[in-house]
């Protein structure tokens, strides 16, 4: 039975891994996943505050998500128009594949604060733009947090693991 738990906790690691930088899949959130089902299924093969470490990261992880995005059309002068535009675009770009997801982001910017929010062209491109690249960084900074994730329970089950009993 404890072969078959962590196969499912590596297959959901791994999987986690892929979904941090793969649209549709909730990379650090499969991550999460696998780490608490682990522990609680075989709880003496990872320490509690690696868990609780690996959710700090999660949440970590979701908050640079969104926040990084928005960050990014904000600095480049973007409106709550681009905002949402950008919000809506990566969403319907996220059925499609990663450079749609990119170019929904930057495309629904664009046209919000084109359509909606009245802006020149030069001022709608740049906010779609710094939307973009907050995309970008939330994808690198997702996927660090990621390989943090698994790394921490890597280290916490190949050192807290007790020995079986004979």
């Amino acid at each position: 039975m404890d072969y078959a738990i962590w196969t499912l906790t590596v297959l959901l690691l791994l999987a986690g891994l892929v979904g941090s930088v793969v649209p549709l899949l909730p990379g650090t959130t499969l991550i999460f996943a696998g780490v608490l089902l682990h522990k609680l299924l075989l709880p003496a093969s990872v320490s509690t505050a690696a868990v609780v470490w690996i959710g700090v990261f999660w949440l970590g992880s979701v908050v640079a998500d969104f926040g990084c995005t928005l960050l990014g059309a904000r600095l480049f002068g973007g409106s709550k128009w681009g905002l949402t535009g950008a919000g809506g675009g990566a969403l319907v770009g996220m059925f499609f594949s990663l450079p749609a997801l990119l170019l929904g982001t930057v495309l629904g910017a664009v046209a919000a604060e084109k359509l909606l929010g009245k802006r020149t062209d030069h001022e709608a491109l740049k906010s779609g733009l710094g939307a973009a690249l907050g995309f970008l960084v939330s994808a690198i900074v997702r996927a660090a947090f990621a390989a943090a994730m698994v790394a921490l329970f890597a280290y916490s089950a190949l050192t807290f693991a007790t020995p079986a009993a004979g």
